[in-house]
């Protein structure tokens, strides 16, 4: 049986930049590193987003870059700068392949194909149960998400942030190069969260995507008469699908933090990474890597890893709300881009604002609902 110091399970963004940090860090020097996946990640299967002051680590693969972001809702149609921030684009191939690329230059680091079925855990180590070979390691780092584990409990709502999103090139220019669509929520709303998001890479092509926060998906129909509509309503004539992406990204508060021990920690969405407001995960990750390889240093228990902290109460009045009265997003986002600043809203979601700029933002949000959310968590 193959053994190591760490087994990553998959190599998603959270696995990759997990065993690239290590293979960076000289306290793994001595260590050897499993990372393995069932896919052999060579399609561009996702887009990630994320703002970001200044340059960061990811500027040379970056797909693209926005200085101004567009906020629409019913009632007001912002177009602002949010510098500092920048609001950044990476395909998933060139992620994979420039991290691939990175990790293969760590001899302590192996990467192998292999679907895990299972991990057992034993007294001074785990087994990893595969399809083609079983694996030992001190400690695993499992990023696999199982939706079973969420609809097994009823204390913590579960909604989804599902999408379908189409890469068009049209017959008009009808896309700013310098502005990203953030939320869009001048159309119908039925029941729901719902909203448009523009990623332009120039005047004739762009991502536009049908997002929505609420419980349940729609049929696929649903999201292509809405894109169809969206664009038409631009003006842009006709148009080519150069390709396409659909995705769906728990929102919860849920404490997955409950299956942990001190040989497994699960990790990126399946360890609760993902933002769970916004759905933003990928640079959330980036901030959680950081933390568990000092947190590793230190010799602490992975049992013990934290995850909870002021933001994650903040995102559970939210869902509260949202969960209760779905159609309320759109109200509330409006709320908070018309009556604060881009960049302190983006702060605030990127959980980097202070106490008191955390009542700021949540003084612009409407009060009832927030409210009775708060509680019916204090006495229930």
């Amino acid at each position: 049986m193959p053994t190591y110091d760490y087994i990553i399970i998959g190599a998603g963004a959270s696995g990759l930049l997990l065993a690239d940090a290590m293979g960076n860090d000289g306290f793994f020097g001595d260590k050897s590193i499993l990372l393995i996946d069932k896919n052999l990640k060579n399609q561009n299967d996702r887009t990630w987003c994320f703002w970001e002051k200044g340059e960061g680590q990811f500027e040379d693969i970056l797909h693209q870059t926005w200085p101004y972001i567009h906020f629409v809702s019913q009632e007001i149609s912002l177009n602002q700068t949010i510098a500092p921030y920048i609001y950044k684009m990476l395909r998933g191939i060139d992620f994979y392949t420039h991290y691939f690329e990175r990790i293969a230059s760590h001899q302590n680091i192996t990467h192998l194909q292999d679907e895990i079925l299972a991990i057992q855990e034993n007294d001074g180590s785990a087994t990893v149960q595969g399809k083609n070979n079983v694996y030992s390691g001190r400690q695993v780092f499992d990023s696999r998400f199982d939706y079973r584990e969420l609809k097994k409990q009823s204390k913590f709502p579960v909604l989804q942030q599902h999408f379908l999103g189409w890469f068009v090139k049209t017959e008009q220019p009808v896309f700013d190069t310098k502005t990203a669509t953030f939320m869009d929520f001048s159309i119908p709303q039925k029941r729901n969260t719902r909203f448009m998001y523009v990623l332009p890479f120039s005047e004739t092509e762009a991502l536009v995507e049908y997002t929505l926060f609420s419980e349940t998906v729609l049929a696929k129909e649903e999201y292509e008469t809405a894109i169809k509509t969206y664009l038409k309503n631009l003006n842009a004539g006709d148009y080519k699908i150069l390709d396409t992406e659909q995705g769906n990204i728990p929102m919860t508060c849920f404490d997955f933090s409950k299956g942990n021990s001190d040989r497994i920690l699960k990790i990126g969405i399946a360890g609760g990474w993902a933002k769970a407001s916004t759905g933003f995960t990928f640079y959330n990750s980036t901030k959680k890597v950081d933390k568990l390889i000092e947190y590793l240093k230190a010799s602490k228990p992975l049992s013990k890893f934290p995850r909870k902290n002021r933001f994650w109460f903040y995102d559970l009045l939210f869902l509260d709300v949202l969960y209760q009265h779905n159609h309320l997003g759109s109200r509330v986002f409006e709320s908070l881009f018309k009556k604060r600043n881009s960049q302190l809203v983006l702060q605030f979601l990127d959980e980097d604002t202070s106490f008191w700029e955390d009542l700021k933002v949540m003084w612009a949000c409407p009060k009832g609902p927030f409210i009775k959310a708060l509680f019916r968590r204090i006495f229930t």
